[in-house]
Formats: C-alpha cells, structure tokens, sequence
C-alpha cells in the first residue's frame, strides 16, 4: 500500500507545484494583458467604485465630477455641468474610455497617481482622486464658444496669456455634450459613439490642438519675423510689391486679394503687411529663401511633435524641399503650409511677449482631497523667437491692421490698442475660404493673445476677426 500511497502523494506534489507555478506566472507576467482585456468586467467596475477626482476652471468652477449612482455594480458616474460649453478641454470618461483632460490627467483623476496613493496610505487609507484646476476662465470660455456658435460654422477658438503660456480659452466647433458618453449601458453607449463618428461636423474632434489648416496670410507674421531678423529689412523698409508676380519656373501668376495694387508698388514694409500684399510677401520670401523661412516658423514652433498641453498637440508644419515657386506660396501662407489654431495663437504671443514664447499649458494645479497641492504649473519659455527689438517693430506693424485702412478693423477695441493680422486661406478647390485671425492685446501691455479659425467662412477680417474681439474683451473687462 506505501508504493500507490508515495505516487499518488508526488501526484498531487506535482499538481499544487503546477498549480502554485501558474498563479505566479498569471499574477507576475500577465496582469496587464488581463486588466487590459475588455471581457475583464472586474476591471471594469473597479474604475467606478471610488470617485474620479473633479476638474475645475481657474475660479472654481466644477466642469466634471463624479457622483453616487443607484446601480449595484457601479458606484460613481462622471457629470459635466458645462456640458458642450467644455467639452473640448475635459473629453470624457465613459465605460470603455477617456478623452481629453480626463485622458491626460487619469492617473491623477482616479489617484493611482504614485503621490496620491501614497497620501491615502498615510491618510486613512481611503483611495480618492486628486482635483485637477484648469487654467480656463470661465467668462473667456463662453466668449469663445458663443462667437464660433453664432456663425453657425466649423472652427476653433483659443485664447493664451503670453506671459505665461497658460490657456484661458479652449473652444472647438461644434461641440457635444460628455454627459452623454456616461451611460453603463454599453449598447447605448455604441450607438452614441457611432453617431458621433458618422457626424459630418467631427464634434469629437478637438479642432484647437489635433486640426491642422492652412495659416493664410497670418503666416505672414514668420515671413515678417524672418526679415526684420535678417537685418535686410525694417518696418520702413521699401518691397517690392508688382500689382501679379510671376511664380519662378510656372505660368501662374500671383496676385493680391481682388486683383488690388499694393500701394505704389514700392511700400514700406508696414503698410504692405498693413493691408495683406501678397506679391509683396511672396517676393520677399523668394528672397530670403526657404531655409530663412523654415528656421523662423520652427522658432514659432512648426515642425514639432513633442508639445503637450498635456493633451498632445498635433505638429504645425513648414514643408522642405520647396521649389522657388512653392516658397513664394508658402511665405504667405499656402502651399503645404499648415498650422493648428493653438499654433495661430502663439504667433501672437510671441510677439506680446517680446519675441519670448512660453509653453502652452491648461493645468495650473492639482490638488488632493485634503486640500495639500502636490503639482502646479511653473511657467516656463519654451521658444526664443525673435529680439525684443524686432518685436516691438512687428507689434507695431500688428497695430496698424487693426486701424483706419487695415485688414483687421473689426478686431479693435475701445480705447485699447490690438495689434492683429488676419488671414484668407484658400483650401479645398472649389469651397471657400477659412478665415483666419492671430491677435493680442493691449499691444503696449499684453494679456491676452487669440486665434480664430472658422472653417469655409470666407474673410478673416469679416468673421474671424469679431469672434476675437469679443474674447479679447472678455479677458480685459
């Protein structure tokens, strides 16, 4: 009997050390394939069973939170009071997924935040999230989305303080409403989502940070960076400006908007940026040279994939490998030229702040149940774009758009000065215009610096420029 004894004894040796073989590797080697596994239901309640952390406006203002809910199986819902007012800024917490600041500050959200959890440990071991307070000002949010929404089209409106970087205003058009993604009741839930994706007008897709368009004549704020930078040219300075201009090595000539002569043909600098001559600045770009214009529009910021808000931001670009033809087109704007509304923006800002341009951020703090902060925004220079000097020759000529003869008329103030430019950029052939417009104010003491794109609107001038002016002046009154 010890014989079938010892072998059914080293059976089950065999088994529990199989067995105890196969927990290790589950826990040690496939967690995160399992967690990460939509079938996984456990995973999927564990996320609703403590409260997200709420996201807040700069004054206070609750724009996502989470409450208690009747439902057995999950205990907290995410709410948004602002609804589409801001959505581009919070995205959603659904079900399945997270977008926007929801996405980007999840750690800290849902406190799995190595700082987060460690207070709750040495707290009373409750696990909560951490409060995240945006840079966004509530006033200037709804100047924003209301301008776009009275023109009844797709855009984009953003607002910075050049002295920091931090947004004040992140608006994109049209928009949704994330209370609607907050339903636990996945067959709605894909029916939504699948609305949303089929709708023409792309309400889920954050226009301000992941849209690129072409810059139009705003673009002519580089062109102009990159001459006064030269030391070839001064706001004074006389250009060429031919009522056509033949682009090298084509048949095509380029002309001003409406067939309209610039002057006399020979204008200062400033008056042919004051009222947008294209030859003017095609044939200074044919000058200076695609190389001159690529390194000033990376100064800007073009050509780079790394900026973060902390949502990522899709790169703004200045083509390579332009004929002469096609560096004409693209020192005003057009071409392959393409550039996001944040992008837009920090054309200004840069200018506001003497040629210095901060980094761009939404996060001012975050701050635990308890009320202890353990991150706020430190702002911080993230381009060197141009000389105190030249930018105050640039802000100068900025001004003159938004005076008696200028482009951009309709962007000024009472009793303040703005300093803008506006853009017409051509796009799909045969559809209108976007209309385009980059501004600060008050040009001798920033605060606030804008871009506004309205999707097939037509003139910038026209339709860009009085969206600016009523987020402009809902930061400085």
């Amino acid at each position: 009997m010890n014989i079938p004894l010892r072998r059914a004894a080293i059976l089950c040796a065999a088994m529990l050390f199989a067995l105890l073989a196969n927990v290790t590797y589950i826990q040690g080697f496939t967690t995160a394939r399992l967690n990460a596994d939509a079938r996984n239901q456990r995973m999927l309640i564990s996320r609703f069973e403590h409260p997200r952390g709420k996201i807040l406006t700069r004054d206070g203002t609750i724009i996502a939170a989470s409450r208690r809910t009747k439902n057995a199986s999950y205990a907290y819902r995410r709410t948004y009071p602002g609804g589409n007012l801001y959505a581009a800024v919070t995205g959603h917490s659904s079900l399945y997924t997270t977008t926007g600041l929801e996405r980007a500050e999840d750690a800290a959200l849902t406190g799995s935040d190595p700082r987060v959890r460690v207070r709750a440990l040495v707290t009373d071991g409750i696990s909560e999230g951490a409060d995240v307070r945006t840079t966004i000002e509530q006033r200037v949010q709804r100047a924003a989305y209301q301008g776009l929404a009275a023109t009844g089209r797709r855009g984009a409106a953003v607002a910075l303080d050049p002295t920091t970087g931090a947004i004040l205003a992140m608006v994109s058009y049209p928009s949704y409403d994330p209370n609607l993604y907050t339903t636990f009741d996945g067959a709605k839930l894909t029916e939504i989502d699948t609305l949303f994706h089929a709708d023409p007008g792309r309400p889920l897709l954050n226009r301000v940070l992941n849209q690129n368009y072409p810059p139009g004549s705003t673009f002519k704020v580089v062109t102009s960076a990159a001459a006064l930078n030269s030391g070839t040219y001064a706001s004074a300075s006389a250009v060429d400006a031919p009522i056509r201009l033949l682009l090298p090595g084509t048949s095509t000539y380029l002309r001003n908007a409406g067939g309209e002569s610039c002057g006399d043909g020979r204008p200062a600098l400033a008056f042919a940026f004051q009222i947008s001559c294209n030859t003017a600045f095609a044939a200074m770009g044919l000058d200076m040279g695609q190389d001159t214009l690529r390194q000033q529009a990376e100064a800007f910021g073009f050509n780079d994939d790394t900026l973060t808000v902390p949502m990522p931001v899709s790169m703004s670009v200045y083509p390579s490998g332009l004929d002469q033809a096609q560096t004409a087109m693209s020192a005003i704007g057009q071409f392959n030229d393409r550039a996001t509304p944040l992008q837009i923006a920090m054309l200004s800002a840069a200018v506001a702040n003497g040629g210095a341009l901060m980094r761009p951020y939404l996060v001012e703090e975050v701050r635990l149940p308890d009320g202890s902060v353990i991150d706020r925004a430190e702002p911080s220079q993230w381009r060197s774009v141009m000389s105190a000097r030249e930018a105050a020759q640039l802000t100068a000529m900025m001004v003159e758009v938004t005076e008696q003869g200028g482009t951009g008329t309709a962007a000024a103030l009472p009793d303040v000065q703005v300093a803008a430019k506006t853009g017409t950029a051509e796009n799909v052939q045969g559809a209108e215009d976007h209309a385009l417009l980059t501004a600060f104010a008050p040009a001798g003491s920033p605060r606030v610096a804008v871009g506004v794109v309205v999707e097939q609107a037509g003139s910038g001038g026209d339709v860009a420029a009085p969206i600016a002016r009523q987020i402009m002046q809902a930061v400085l009154t």
